[in-house]
């Protein structure tokens, strides 16, 4: 069974945070971006201090990633929104990765270190993106993007960090 939780230290203090805590705080709106940042996490986390747990406030992320699950969940975990440390950065998508997948690029820095994670192919479909992108969606369609969506995040939570995304640079 796959861990869905990540331990952060504030002020030393550990706390423990779930995908259903980061649900709860974003909403229903956009699970998969929940899934997304806490995958990001459980795979950074690890490469930025192998000792322990990151002091949450020290966090830095900047991504291509323009979603607002993901961008929630991030602030919950790491109070990164509120204390000016998430940054959304086009110039860091991969467009040589497509469509699909050029925005799923994430940079987490913590004191000395820092390390970039890509998606790896097939966690994210194609049918997803167009659709999501799509202006004017009809209600049918909104319906079937909240379908695509939990799948999404089910697929996310359902496989270990290291099996979604591929560390790309690590310093």
């Amino acid at each position: 069974m796959t861990s869905n939780t990540l331990e952060v230290l504030d002020q030393g203090t550990p706390i423990s945070i779930s995908f259903q805590d980061m649900l709860k705080y974003h909403g229903p709106g956009f699970p998969g971006g929940v899934a997304h940042a806490l995958k990001v996490m459980q795979r950074a986390f690890p490469l930025l201090d192998p000792e322990r747990p990151p002091e949450r406030r020290e966090i830095v992320i900047e991504t291509a990633f323009r979603g607002p699950g993901a961008r929630d969940a991030f602030e919950m975990v790491t109070r990164a929104v509120t204390g000016d440390r998430f940054v959304v950065d086009p110039a860091l998508e991969r467009t040589e990765r497509g469509t699909t997948l050029e925005r799923y690029v994430f940079r987490l820095r913590y004191r000395d270190r820092a390390v970039t994670v890509i998606i790896r192919e097939g966690y994210v479909t194609d049918e997803f993106i167009a659709l999501s992108r799509k202006p004017g969606r009809t209600a049918a369609e909104e319906r079937h993007l909240a379908v695509l969506k939990q799948e999404m995040a089910d697929r996310l939570t359902g496989a270990p960090a290291t099996d979604v995304y591929e560390v790309v640079g690590a310093a």
